[in-house]
């Protein structure tokens, strides 16, 4: 292996600092030889990037670390491609919420009609670097993480690219639960995970030795406490039997969460963008001068931001989470990167990939939140077979909503957007429907990029 070439599309964004830390952490088992870090933003490449610049050179990997507008330098001879953009930046998240919480429905990135929003942004960006990669470095990967992930995903699928993986740290938190509870690798643990992106539940843990160790412990008050769980009733725990991937709460408690949300002065894009613009303004000057301050500000940051993220849904919690990486998402990114690039050992994870057989019911080319493994030959879905009637039902529900949304989104077709909309579970009502549609067509400029 003559080294690898790792590019970050959004590498001006808030996470491209702690991506290159990450991936400085296991450089050498990646055989990482470059890292590029695109945008489109200058001003942020030069405090983002440059905290990523920063960390890549406190590392003394040796590792080759550049920020660049050039889309083509930064693609070109590219083994994997990590995509992580916001289109339209804060604000637009700002509009998304607000425009949906008017017509009353949840304005959530990426649960709802704010993640439809987003994603009639995000995907024909993200289509774009797609095809410019196809023709630059066709054999590359790439792994998006761009909200809403496995809409973008299947956005993407549905034109054609194949070499598409939906990234999500949330997918995977039973199995690392587990493995934190029972002192245990997490690479000796097989989930089976099923669903859609940020609705997806986890069956079973199995150990290599044999034996589900999830279902034990979900009847484990402690260790219920200590994990994401919490914010489900005991009587929908029982009831589902499995492990919930933490954004159901928006499913299981629609009303409950839609009220809290309405009830809070500032909503959560709001929130971000006041963070966001504090901190580039104190990074700005910082990163010229004393970088390692700098670093100290954005890792204070961090904390700050994810303290208090859906705590409508966990009232008087410890704020301990079971399970949660250090390195998150991009942990996850690495651990498929490095099962891809090594031949290694393979990886057992939750990935949004076609589903191929995996889970009955859906098509091959749905794109769905599944168990796979990982090796040098590729992405390889792991059977699940058939799955509960209630989260098959409102899987079946969810999924014809994404399947319309990547439809209206490739065609810009406003028609086809509110059929969409009307289909999606949390709306379901044309007058809603064309009225979010209309708004967001508006509120974002889009009738000016081909929206008719």
């Amino acid at each position: 292996m003559n080294g690898v070439k790792l590019a970050i599309i959004g590498g001006a964004g808030l996470r491209a600092p702690l991506l290159a830390g990450a991936a400085m952490r296991r450089a050498g088992q990646l055989g990482l030889r470059e890292l590029w870090l695109l945008d489109v933003d200058e001003r942020k490449l030069e405090v983002f990037g440059g905290l990523a610049e920063h960390v890549v050179a406190r590392s003394g990997t040796g590792v080759a670390v550049r920020s660049t507008t050039d889309a083509d330098r930064a693609l070109d001879g590219a083994d994997y491609v990590v995509t992580t953009i916001r289109a339209g930046g804060d604000r637009s998240r700002v509009l998304d919420e607000r425009i949906a919480l008017r017509h009353g429905v949840l304005g959530q990135e990426t649960t709802g009609a704010g993640g439809f929003a987003m994603a009639m942004r995000s995907t024909p960006v993200l289509l774009e670097y797609a095809e410019r990669l196809r023709r630059l470095s066709p054999d590359a990967w790439l792994l998006n993480f761009t909200n809403p992930a496995g809409l973008v995903a299947q956005g993407l699928s549905d034109a054609g690219f194949a070499r598409v993986i939906g990234i999500c740290d949330s997918a995977n938190l039973a199995q690392h639960a587990v493995a934190e509870q029972l002192a245990l690798d997490p690479g000796l643990l097989r989930p089976e995970v099923f669903g859609l992106n940020h609705l997806s539940w986890t069956r079973r843990v199995v150990s290599t030795a044999g034996g589900d160790l999830l279902a034990p412990l979900l009847r484990d008050v402690d260790f219920v406490d200590g994990t994401k769980q919490r914010f489900f009733e005991p009587g929908l725990r029982e009831q589902v039997g499995m492990w919930m991937n933490e954004y159901l709460y928006y499913w299981y408690y629609a009303e409950r969460a839609l009220a809290a949300i309405q009830g809070e002065e500032r909503t959560r894009g709001e929130q971000v963008e006041a963070l966001n613009a504090e901190l580039l303004a104190e990074l700005t000057p910082l990163i010229r001068t004393d970088p390692d301050a700098a670093l100290e500000r954005y890792a204070s940051y961090d904390e700050r931001r994810h303290a208090d993220y859906m705590h409508y849904a966990d009232p008087g919690g410890n704020g301990r989470h079971l399970g949660e990486n250090g390195d998150g998402y991009a942990g996850v990114a690495l651990d498929v990167i490095e099962a891809l690039a090594t031949g290694g050992t393979p990886l057992h994870t939750a990935l949004n990939v076609p589903n191929g057989t995996a889970i009955d019911g859906f098509a091959a080319d749905d794109v769905v939140e599944v168990s796979c493994m990982v090796n040098a030959d590729g992405v390889h879905p792991v059977p699940i077979g058939a799955i509960p009637d209630q989260p098959a039902a409102l899987m079946s529900a969810v999924k014809r909503y994404e399947r319309l949304a990547a439809r209206a989104i490739l065609a810009r077709s406003r028609r086809l957007a509110i059929d969409a909309l009307m289909a999606h579970p949390l709306v379901l009502s044309y007058s809603r429907a064309e009225g979010l549609v209309e708004d967001y067509l508006d509120a974002h400029s889009l009738r000016t990029q081909g929206w008719t």
